[in-house]
């Protein structure tokens, strides 16, 4: 039966009963409840694995080696929902120690399964939202990477925390304005569309693409903008309107 068939109650005591298997293994050294969560076909099984790892890595500083040891382990395991569940932990640890993390995040980059590339922008969202000044030294290790994909992901991964703090978000992207790679360049304007909408931002976003050289882009990514003040009017600062009011008077070209 799937996480959410279950009800509230049900629910939680199958969490601490996730919780306390995957504890009893940390404990022994064996690691059977450990892959059978992780390789779990339930997206929701396994989300209260690693969820349950970032608990216990904070709570439990005696069992944080072996933490790391079992991730290391499962790291190189055929399935790729495990090595997906494994960044994921890596990011919950990540929010509170970046350093014991970042491994996994760099060799998931790399990941030959999209499924684990993808968990690495979400905990590269994650945690920099709450452990941003690692995490952005991170991604301008990898910002100019000779694989495009390692890009797009990094200016993925980087979005989230763009959207409270903008300003140490658009140097990077700015980096990469003359990107020629669809994917990459797509990417980028997606995130500056994202960055946008809340309150602060679209000054601070306007302010910094006028000092941005390839007019191509940046008109691409003003229609972006645009856009995005539409679709998320009920949560944006401005209406779709008044941004285009803004932009067209403080867009220095």
């Amino acid at each position: 039966m799937a996480f959410y068939d279950l009800n509230k109650e049900q629910r939680k005591l199958l969490t601490d009963k996730i919780g306390k298997e995957l504890l009893s293994d940390l404990y022994s050294g064996k690691n059977s409840y450990i892959i059978n969560y992780f390789a779990d076909d339930d997206t929701y099984i396994r989300k209260t694995a690693y969820l349950a790892f970032g608990k216990i890595y904070k709570d439990k500083n005696d069992r944080r080696p072996e933490i790391i040891k079992q991730l290391e382990l499962l790291s190189a395991n055929d399935d790729a929902k495990v090595r997906q569940t494994v960044i994921n932990a890596a990011g919950e640890i990540g929010l509170i120690d970046f350093e014991k993390a970042e491994p996994f995040m760099e060799r998931g980059l790399f990941d030959k399964h999209h499924s684990v590339r993808n968990a690495v922008i979400g905990s590269i969202k994650k945690m920099g939202e709450k452990n941003s000044v690692p995490v952005l030294a991170f991604a301008k290790r990898f910002l100019h990477h000779e694989d495009a994909e390692v890009r797009r992901e990094i200016c993925h991964g980087i979005e989230l925390f763009g959207r409270t703090h903008p300003e140490d978000i658009l140097p990077l992207l700015k980096e990469l304005q003359h990107e020629k790679t669809a994917r990459v360049r797509n990417t980028i304007i997606h995130v500056i569309g994202q960055i946008s909408y809340k309150k602060g931002c679209l000054e601070t976003v306007i302010e910094n693409l006028s000092t941005w050289e390839n007019g191509a882009l940046i008109k691409e990514a003003i229609d972006e903008i645009i856009d995005v003040h539409e679709r998320y009017e009920n949560f944006s600062t401005y209406s779709k309107e008044q941004a285009i009011t803004y932009i067209e008077k403080n867009l220095i070209r």
